[in-house]
């Protein structure tokens, strides 16, 4: 019998967790070091205790960035296999978490095949799955039906969730008073939105909020309180709704708090280059140092096809001025469900992004790895730089098929290869170009 229900409750009666003390190696830290973070909230270790093939990680802004990658099945595209492979491909390639947003056909088995074989922080957003699990459209819900699908969600071994608790029926008279570009484009919180404007009621999520927490706790399933006024535009960003709802999530966490449950809060969004760090002080202002989860933040609106570009901009600037936790953006990102190389370019960017991000705020060691990778170009030594390499394959794809005449050159200098030449003059040899 465990002597806590969840890591921040062992962390704040001094007991080191096992995934504590993995989370600890994996981030050059002790636990003694670790523990007074879990325990204030400022990192969250995402742990259900169903999920028994996890490899724990931690999440906050001391630590290393973590990149969390979304996948599921859709009505248009609905092959469960073909995601699968996405997950496992996702977890190889180096991602930390794996939301599973599934919102087509029978969702109990993939999510449980998920939680029984993938390493990775498993997410959800249980409003999606209150439609498909009981097959009845959003007026017919009740707001007993979207919290016992949270509690379905726990039981079945989910490591977080995704909560649009910080919008009210005020909410709606904002939306309307204010007249914003893009009004919603959380999808979960436009779910949550419609529902009180056909129903009349309450959020259930925020009505209810003591009775998730409850769940939450008893399974430790880490909130993930949802941004549903999150801007979907650069004219959005940093408005009243936004920042209205971002006060009210700062309330909810420490509700959490106080009842042991750990918290991430998730931020932007769409939002100009100059914005992202005021916003991200903000918020750990407001929220008391909960790990900050952001969409990108994608840093301009016309790129589609590139916003893995936009969003990996935007999302080292974020992690460098304290957010914990990068969401990843593909190529497909406002167009189609991503495909499994849109997948691979989502990851290889996020990751680019989360460790500038890290060398920038000074993460133990992160820039070892960098001072590896000039000392191999240094010497050309390409095995070593492979090693070294965030995507090796890549790398080497692009050398092989465009292979120079001379090993110790490649095809864009040849003989003028300014690492080349200045080994060569150090070394007091005669510098051959022609």
């Amino acid at each position: 019998m465990r002597e806590y229900a969840t890591q921040m409750e062992a962390a704040r009666k001094g007991i080191i967790t096992e995934e504590l003390r993995n989370v600890a190696k994996k981030e050059l830290m002790t636990p003694q070091e670790l523990l007074p973070f879990v325990a204030s909230g400022k990192v969250v270790i995402c742990a259900n205790k169903n999920h028994k093939c996890l490899d724990p990680q931690g999440v906050g802004s001391m630590l290393k960035t973590k990149i969390n990658v979304n996948l599921g099945v859709s009505r248009d595209c609905k092959d469960y296999d073909t995601e699968m492979k996405k997950v496992m491909e996702a977890v190889h390639m180096g991602a930390h978490a794996i939301m599973d947003l599934s919102s087509h056909g029978d969702t109990i088995p993939f999510r449980c095949k998920l939680i029984a074989e993938c390493p990775a922080m498993i997410g959800t957003v249980p409003v999606y799955d209150s439609i498909i699990h009981y097959q009845r459209d959003l007026s017919d819900l009740s707001a007993r039906d979207f919290i016992d699908v949270v509690r379905l969600h726990a039981e079945n071994g989910v490591d977080f969730v995704t909560l649009h608790c910080g919008i009210t029926r005020k909410t709606i008279e904002q939306i309307k008073l204010h007249k914003r570009k893009m009004n919603i484009v959380s999808r979960g919180g436009s779910l949550v939105f419609a529902w009180m404007c056909m129903t009349g009621e309450e959020n259930p999520f925020y009505e209810y909020y003591d009775e998730i927490l409850d769940i939450c706790r008893e399974y430790d399933v880490t909130i993930s309180l949802g941004d549903a006024c999150r801007p979907g535009c650069l004219a959005d960003a940093s408005d009243v709704c936004q920042i209205e709802e971002l006060v009210r999530l700062g309330e909810l966490t420490k509700r959490a708090w106080e009842k042991d449950v750990q918290v991430m809060v998730e931020g932007p969004g769409h939002m100009p280059m100059d914005q992202i760090a005021a916003n991200m002080k903000l918020q750990q202002t407001i929220c008391n140092g909960a790990p900050f989860y952001v969409l990108g933040p994608l840093v301009t609106d016309i790129a589609p096809g590139y916003d893995h570009i936009t969003s990996a901009i935007g999302g080292a600037i974020a992690a460098s001025a304290g957010a914990a936790f990068l969401c990843y953006v593909t190529p497909a990102e406002h167009l189609a469900l991503p495909n499994l190389d849109d997948v691979k370019q989502g990851i290889i960017a996020s990751k680019i992004a989360a460790h500038a991000a890290d060398i920038a705020k000074g993460v133990r060691d992160a820039r070892k790895i960098d001072d590896k990778m000039a000392d191999a170009r240094r010497v050309l030594d390409w095995e070593a730089q492979w090693e070294c390499a965030i995507d090796p394959e890549t790398a080497k794809a692009i050398r092989a098929d465009r292979k120079p005449e001379h090993e110790d050159t490649c095809s864009m200098c040849g003989k003028f290869c300014a690492v080349r030449s200045m080994n060569k003059a150090l070394a007091g040899e005669h510098i051959d170009i022609l």
